[in-house]
């Protein structure tokens, strides 16, 4: 191998070596990007879970409320029911 063939395959394993370092960056520069996209996605998910849930609180208050007094009405009517059973002759 003369000097100058070594040369060239030097100078042109440097210029594949430039190329490789500009595409790793690059990917790098990628994955960070997605990384932080990623989190913000996930921030904003879980923002507006409990911006929902801020927001439909005093509803679902009302339902729970509507169907424990819904429950004590009808143990009431039953209650009722078998008060009456006892008044009546047998």
């Amino acid at each position: 191998m003369e000097e100058s063939e070594s040369k060239q395959l030097l100078q042109a394993a440097y210029k594949l070596a430039e190329e490789n370092n500009k595409m790793l960056h690059k990917v790098r520069g990628v994955q960070k990007r997605q990384a932080i996209f990623s989190i913000l996605k996930w921030l904003i998910i879980i923002g507006i879970a409990v911006g929902a849930f801020y927001f439909l609180e005093p509803y679902v208050k009302n339902i729970v409320k509507f169907i424990q007094d819904s429950g004590a009405s009808i143990n009431q009517l039953k209650n009722l029911g078998n008060t009456f059973q006892n008044i009546l002759p047998k």
